[in-house]
């Protein structure tokens, strides 16, 4: 369970990015995050990833506050950011074994996850080589695979889609449909409004740093018209602002 609350943040004393952000994103669900350019989706995935300080508020990660118990919050979930260019001098299967350390996956169960994991995505081969001679969907795959590595109950996802090709994307969407179905939690962030209709099981919609919509399709359904795509209602609350 990942909880907000009241959670801001300003940057340089003046821009205010995020404004009394409150939110509980369930385990056994997957929870979409939806917004246009510059409403606060990344700033908020950093301040629940610890990359960013927060001014005001509290994020928890299962419990654990992430500005106070910072060590076992992280522990605690995998995070794919919106930029795969990372570590771009290590090999891939350097990558993956420096994070299998960081996160004391045994060398049994690492070497396992390891081969199946690139074998789903299709980067076994390409293991030996450098980070930066992959392509973007490649770099995507290998991040993801670190994130799967150590098995984390929640998983923070911002725009994981992005450069996959069709049939990764797919293997992607099933591993989160599976995450969710053992109870844990999977968060995502993503421009795909058909994504989350096909996936989600609740949503949130920000925009100019505040919360817009948060509830089931259901919910989203009854607040606005029966017929209405996510499109429309997405492009109606945004539009307003």
């Amino acid at each position: 369970m990942i909880e907000l609350t009241g959670v801001s943040k300003t940057y340089d004393g003046q821009k205010q990015a995020v404004t009394n952000l409150s939110l509980t994103i369930p385990s056994g669900k997957i929870f979409g995050f939806l917004g246009p350019n510059g409403a606060g989706k990344s700033t908020t995935i950093k301040m629940m990833t610890g990359i960013l300080p927060l001014d005001e508020g509290q994020i928890t990660m299962n419990g654990f506050d992430i500005t106070t118990d910072a060590l076992e919050a992280k522990r605690s979930f995998g995070y794919v950011s919106d930029s795969p260019d990372q570590f771009l001098r290590l090999k891939g299967v350097e990558y993956l074994n420096f994070i299998g350390d960081l996160y004391d996956v045994d060398t049994k169960t690492r070497k396992e996850r390891i081969e199946h994991f690139t074998k789903e995505f299709g980067i076994f081969e390409v293991l030996n080589d450098t980070i930066q001679s992959y392509s973007h969907g490649m770099r995507q795959k290998i991040i993801v695979t670190g994130v799967l590595l150590h098995d984390p109950d929640v998983w923070i996802l911002d725009e994981p889609l992005t450069g996959l090709d069709p049939k990764s994307a797919f293997t992607l969407k099933e591993m989160m449909k599976e995450h969710a179905e053992k109870g844990k939690t999977v968060f995502f962030s993503t421009h795909v409004l058909e994504v989350v209709e096909q996936l989600c099981d609740e949503v949130a919609i920000i925009s100019n740093g505040e919360i817009l919509f948060n509830g089931d399709m259901k919910e989203m359904k009854k607040q606005f018209k029966e017929d209405q795509t996510l499109e429309h209602i997405f492009l109606e609350l945004t539009n307003h602002e």
